[in-house]
């Protein structure tokens, strides 16, 4: 038995019941093999916690404590009991610490949706931060559209989703948290590549590129929306692919396609990053939530999602 573990159980508030401070008595008896250490040591009379384990006797029929003038010894019918009850608080005091960390989002599981985390990213950054100061959250992230992360979130499936642009969802709250730089992701060796300045019209002849999943659906709709009146909508190629295909196929001449400035962090080889010239809005990106969702966990991250929005971290 550890020592020192009936003083905590002591302080635990489980009511006023005899049996557990018995309990909690006897166990500090068998401790300090003493009446008066136990008593000394739970901060009450010695008169008492004789009271209370003479009485636990006769309810149980057994001795538990020879007596003599040198102080106590368990019986081997008190050893056992010892044992078995010492076990048995120790995991209702595991209990109880477990269910202050859950209480307090320090110890909880975090279903998580996404678009993409590149690394250096702000989204990368963000977990690393929380990670630190929350060790014992257990992540679980999918990556998929913001359609999809929707649906999970109503159906309790998803805790938190983070989603390209502003999202105004009448049951579900959100809030947007950063924003990001749109480039045009070329094959090295492209002409527009040596080009001081590339506009969307130097774009409209191209064959793009985009995912399906990931901010694919929100890379789709702006490469229509800045066509539409203007010029024909360029040829858009919708593959269900990942991000390192995507640029594979790029680096292969397979076609071009947009990406947020954080993305060009991870520098592939063969591709070039290159602003667009009269693109002035950036792509925003919301964290999106239910109101029904009650999870420590939950609050601690999107705290600190908007320190961090706070801080201005781009990257």
């Amino acid at each position: 038995m550890k020592r020192g573990r009936t003083k905590l159980l002591a302080r635990i508030s489980l009511g006023k019941r005899v049996p557990m401070t018995a309990l909690i008595q006897t166990l500090a008896v068998a401790e300090y093999l003493s009446f008066q250490g136990a008593a000394r040591a739970l901060g009450v009379s010695q008169s008492s916690v004789s009271m209370r384990v003479r009485d636990l006797e006769q309810e149980l029929g057994i001795l538990l404590f020879e007596r003599s003038t040198h102080g106590v010894q368990p019986t081997e019918a008190g050893r056992h009991f010892v044992a078995e009850v010492d076990s048995a608080l120790e995991t209702l005091e595991a209990a109880i610490l477990c269910a202050g960390s859950r209480a307090r989002g320090e110890k909880a599981d975090l279903r998580v949706g996404i678009y993409s985390l590149v690394p250096g990213g702000f989204l990368d950054r963000l977990f690393k931060r929380f990670k630190e100061e929350a060790p014992l959250v257990h992540f679980e992230i999918s990556e998929g559209t913001a359609r999809e992360a929707l649906f999970m979130l109503r159906e309790g499936k998803l805790d938190i989703a983070f989603m390209a642009c502003n999202q105004e969802i009448p049951d579900l709250n959100s809030r947007t948290i950063w924003s990001d730089e749109i480039l045009v992701g070329l094959p090295l060796g492209h002409p527009l590549t040596v080009q001081k300045k590339i506009t969307w019209k130097d774009l409209a002849q191209q064959t793009f590129l985009t995912r399906r999943g990931g901010t694919g659906p929100q890379i789709h709709d702006l490469i229509i929306a800045r066509s539409m009146g203007r010029w024909p909508i360029p040829e858009i190629l919708k593959l269900k692919i990942g991000y390192g295909t995507l640029l594979s196929l790029i680096e292969a001449g397979c076609g071009i396609s947009l990406f947020l400035k954080e993305a060009s962090l991870l520098r592939a080889r063969d591709v070039v990053f290159k602003p667009i010239h009269d693109e002035t809005e950036r792509i925003t990106f919301s964290v999106v939530w239910s109101p029904n969702n009650h999870n420590p966990a939950l609050s601690r991250l999107l705290k600190l999602a908007m320190d961090m929005d706070s801080d201005k971290t781009d990257p």
